[in-house]
């Protein structure tokens, strides 16, 4: 996590409403717990979307968890947040 900045953190924060402790907590959850556990995956989306309030249908969470067990995620998430 020592690479993401405080910038990165407050883009996130403004766009999400989700403070950096939520975040770096999310993700240690991940890099310690195993990412091809779809009950791990999906723990943390539920998580993630009980702190944005916002609602994660099955189907949703279906395409997040494969795509993370098949690494289809983008190593570079800082431009998302530009």
């Amino acid at each position: 996590m020592n690479k993401f900045t405080d910038e990165f953190f407050k883009k996130i924060e403004e766009k999400t409403k989700v403070g950096k402790e939520t975040i770096v907590n999310l993700a240690n959850k991940l890099q310690h717990g195993n990412m091809k556990d779809e009950a791990t995956i999906k723990e943390v989306i539920t998580e993630l979307s009980e702190a944005t309030g916002k609602e994660v249908s099955e189907e949703k969470q279906g395409k997040i968890i494969e795509a993370i067990v098949n690494d289809k995620v983008p190593k570079d998430l800082d431009k998302y947040v530009n």
